[in-house]
């Protein structure tokens, strides 16, 4: 493997850019059109201070790449298949960055399923505007595998080895779907009760009942994840609280008033489990607060005093 392409230059998508562009020169290039590709280009983009102008390219132009990367938001995921299908030949291997477990499904079954890797991505993150900053050092990177192989395969290796020539941090799984369910359990059970409580991540630590919370949310997706024949193990706060004022993912969304990817989190939850018969009245809860929190956020409860 060679070449590579990356579709989302977000807060994931900016690790990938600060660890490859100075590494793979111009075998690596950002996808994008329009109006967001001639943006890329005037502006670049600033991570952790410092301005990087990628070569961009168009889904035609990057057709070919032996690695496709996608890192885009998971409301965007359905509207850039056809993006991903102009870029794919019929070697390239393609790695999707998102979080959640599905959007390998949904990319695969647009492409098809043989181009696909698993991966977990596990990078602390903040983006305001146009800037984006992460610690380098403390990134764990990208995780990866193949479904259901305990030892990397040919395609793997070849990504194992052209990652190593970059700055990415990144290390083959060998259960990689167990991995998959674990990280997402953990999004789900930690990103959306402090979301909706406007706190720190420390607050699992000395609030029983937002452990509480947590720990309920946790169960709905072990339940769910068991179905597949995963165990994602207990609930343990501790291994996710980090900084105490941390403010994941969700949260930073409704700080900024953007909307979240509450869909991808307890939205899948919802839609998987109804297709299981098992009930998850926890995050159904927390899917129509966060709804109502972005509603808020766009104004919609901005009442004139006077009604």
């Amino acid at each position: 493997m060679k070449t590579v392409a990356l579709i989302g230059a977000g807060a994931v998508g900016a690790y990938f850019i600060w660890g490859m562009q100075d590494a793979l020169g111009a075998d690596f290039c950002v996808v994008a059109q329009g109006e967001r590709k001639t943006r890329l280009e005037r502006d670049g983009l600033w991570i952790n201070d410092c301005l990087y102008h990628p070569l961009v390219k168009t889904p035609e132009e990057a057709h070919g790449v032996d690695l496709l990367l996608v890192s885009t938001k998971y409301g965007a995921l359905s509207s850039i298949l056809p993006d991903i299908a102009a870029v794919v030949d019929d070697h390239t291997a393609v790695i999707s960055l998102l979080n959640g477990v599905d959007s390998e499904e949904i990319i695969g079954g647009y492409i098809g399923m043989e181009h696909m890797l698993y991966a977990v991505m596990r990078i602390a993150a903040e983006r305001d505007q146009n800037r984006i900053f992460f610690d380098p050092e403390a990134t764990q990177g990208v995780y990866f595998g193949e479904a259901h192989h305990q030892s990397p395969t040919p395609r793997v290796q070849e990504v194992s080895d052209l990652l190593a020539r970059t700055r990415v941090h990144h290390q083959f799984f060998p259960n990689i779907l167990t991995t998959l369910w674990v990280k997402f359990a953990g999004n789900v059970s930690n990103n959306l009760p402090q979301a909706i409580l406007g706190a720190g991540v420390g607050i699992y630590l000395v609030s029983t009942h937002a452990a509480f919370i947590a720990q309920k949310m946790w169960d709905e997706v072990a339940r769910l994840a068991q179905t597949k024949g995963i165990d994602v193990g207990p609930f343990e706060p501790e291994a996710w609280a980090g900084r105490k004022n941390a403010r994941f993912s969700t949260l930073q969304d409704l700080d900024h008033k953007r909307h979240t990817e509450v869909d991808m989190l307890a939205g899948t939850v919802i839609r998987l489990s109804q297709e299981a018969g098992l009930a998850a009245p926890y995050c159904t809860f927390a899917y129509h607060a966060i709804k109502a929190l972005e509603e808020k956020n766009d104004g919609r409860f901005d009442f004139d005093t006077m009604c």
